[in-house]
């Protein structure tokens, strides 16, 4: 059962139970509805955010899911690009293989339009462009085309204009669908584990992006590096913390993804967490992280709006 839930005011929307409280006292229950709050926050156009790592067992899809799902949940239109073969972002949000009809690789191929692609989730605001192993014939077919790391782009492109947000999930590798997606990208969510072999996947991870700018997409930013499966009961991740911290300062989150079993368990429900269960820590860290991503991106507003003038 879930629940849709208006709220208008800054304060009560940022709170990440209060729509838990509302659902119970106010809210009228629905068969094929998720959980909305209606939208306090401005943005100035849509901002594609691509969640990448080469280094796979960092909670990147995980935190594909669930930054789409928090960030849709504060009311805001978010389209959840599943661009990895595996479509284990279109399973965690209730598009299993089996469902599946069309994907992002029909898309990519020109059979279909994204449009056409897209399907809904069981949050009202947050949509899906599903994937399945099909897309691992995209990568053998664009090495041959021409603009061949520009394809998602160009897809992207037709439907844009009606999300705010674009989350895209990338494979682990560096391969020719990361790189479409970092060329379709404003910006890189970085999910990493506290341990020192993920400080060696963040410098090649680095040194790509760097290459990417410098090549075809000068606007890349690194929006964030997120602690995933953190515990900071252990020295060794307070002190990769701190290593990362030398070199990103700021860029990193201030809030840590736990070790958490409902986070865990809630993909093989098809939902995101906070459908699954509101109250526990990862829910409450991946809201607390779709909000300082909120205010990230509001405050970069003003700035990109003077560079593109």
């Amino acid at each position: 059962m879930s629940y849709i839930c208006v709220q208008s005011t800054r304060e009560a929307i940022r709170a990440p139970l209060f729509f838990l409280e509302a659902a119970r006292k106010t809210a009228f229950p629905t068969t094929n509805a998720g959980i909305v709050i209606a939208g306090c926050y401005c943005t100035v156009m849509t901002r594609i955010v691509a969640v990448a790592n080469q280094k796979g067992g960092v909670g990147k899809t995980t935190t594909a899911i669930n930054l789409a799902a928090s960030v849709a949940s504060r009311g805001h239109r978010v389209l959840l690009v599943d661009f990895d073969p595996q479509g284990n972002a279109s399973s965690g949000v209730g598009w299993p293989r089996d469902r599946v009809e069309r994907t992002i690789y029909d898309a990519l191929t020109g059979e279909h339009t994204l449009a056409e692609v897209i399907v809904p989730t069981e949050i009202t605001t947050l949509f899906l462009a599903p994937a399945t192993t099909d897309l691992v014939g995209a990568e053998i077919e664009l090495i041959s085309a021409d603009r061949r790391e520009r394809f998602l782009a160009d897809v992207l492109a037709t439907v844009a204009a009606d999300y705010e947000y674009i989350v895209i999930d990338c494979p682990p590798s560096l391969g020719l669908l990361t790189l479409n997606a970092l060329v379709a990208a404003d910006g890189v969510v970085v999910p990493m584990q506290a341990e020192y072999f993920a400080l060696e996947g963040l410098s090649a991870l680095t040194q790509t992006i760097e290459k990417i700018k410098a090549a075809y997409n000068p606007g890349l930013t690194i929006d964030g590096v997120l602690f995933t499966m953190f515990d900071a009961r252990l020295s060794v991740a307070n002190q990769v913390r701190d290593e990362v911290a030398k070199y990103f300062g700021d860029k990193i989150f201030g809030e840590s993804i736990p070790r958490n079993v409902r986070l865990s368990e809630a993909p093989s429900h098809g939902k995101p967490v906070l459908l699954y269960d509101l109250k526990c820590a990862g829910t409450k860290s991946y809201l607390a992280i779709a909000d300082e991503f909120l205010v990230r991106m509001q405050s970069a507003a003003p700035a990109e709006r003077g560079a593109t003038q």
